[in-house]
């Protein structure tokens, strides 16, 4: 491919001014937009319908990532070439890749949620760490799960550090944000689905879950707080709540370990007959 042509989009551009805004969250949500930074977040939003709303590029970047400038193109999105120095100002990472692309927001309704009739979940409730927030819907999706519910007193989904966390996920699977935990555990029971509270503390075992074969039907996982885990309150609206065993010295597991751990449980529970495409398939 020739060089890109170095007409760059001036900093000053309403364009740009009106991307770094985005790194605020009450621009995000009046605006309805977000940021998706680095080529792995830039395909999957290019590939999710009409998601990708504006791609900035440095020259370097446009050239080494060709296809995915093409895809975004063939998206529709706008495409604009731009020096290293703009691309920092948008970006809300030390080091960016030179890709940033602007995208609507991809929540879905909870309510469509439920009328999927979906058999694993995962539910974040009052996880307020985006990292952790982002990696955990990674998990989900990792291990199949059909939707992701970030309840009202959680991080904000698009905070661009889950944004990068989640690694495209958040372009794979629903999500619905701001629903209070209580309607969220009321309306997966309704439909069908068993409400399960991770917690330290739990009376239940994993292991004597897994034992007793009553993960393999439909089941939502409920996390809590990275420090506190999950209020009382909140673990008396569950059908159980359940500890993963510790079985070496370790203090405890963090969230995101802890989430993979129980969602891999359920999925494994669940397709106790069937098979799974292994990581190291090409």
């Amino acid at each position: 491919m020739p060089p890109a042509t170095p007409d760059l989009i001036s900093p000053r551009s309403a364009r740009v001014l009106a991307a770094r805004r985005l790194a605020r969250r009450n621009f995000r949500g009046k605006e309805r937009l977000f940021l998706a930074e680095g080529p792995q977040a830039v395909r999957e939003a290019a590939a999710h319908g009409d998601t990708l709303v504006e791609l900035f590029a440095t020259p370097e970047a446009a050239e080494r990532h060709a296809g995915i400038v093409g895809e975004a193109r063939d998206a529709g999105a706008r495409v604009h070439l731009a020096d290293e120095q703009v691309i920092e100002d948008i970006s809300t990472t030390v080091t960016p890749q030179g890709l940033v692309g602007v995208c609507r927001f991809v929540d879905t309704p909870f309510d469509d949620v439920l009328a999927a009739r979906p058999r694993l979940v995962a539910v974040l409730a009052h996880v307020r760490d985006p990292g952790n927030a982002g990696t955990v819907l990674r998990c989900a999706d990792a291990a199949g799960a059909d939707a992701v519910v970030l309840t009202d007193a959680s991080v904000d989904l698009y905070n661009p550090k889950a944004v990068r966390a989640s690694v495209g996920s958040l372009f794979h699977l629903p999500v619905a944000v701001g629903v209070p935990v209580e309607r969220a555990v009321a309306g997966l029971r309704d439909a069908g689905v068993r409400v399960l509270a991770a917690d330290g503390a739990g009376r239940d075992d994993l292991d004597d879950e897994l034992d007793k074969g009553t993960m393999g039907g439909p089941t939502a996982w409920v996390f809590g707080n990275e420090a506190w885990g999950l209020p009382e309150e909140t673990r008396d609206l569950a059908d159980a709540v359940v500890r993963v065993p510790i079985h070496g010295k370790a203090e405890s597991l963090n969230l995101a370990t802890a989430a993979a751990v129980c969602l891999y449980a359920s999925a494994r529970a669940q397709r106790a007959s069937g098979g799974c495409r292994s990581v190291t398939d090409s």
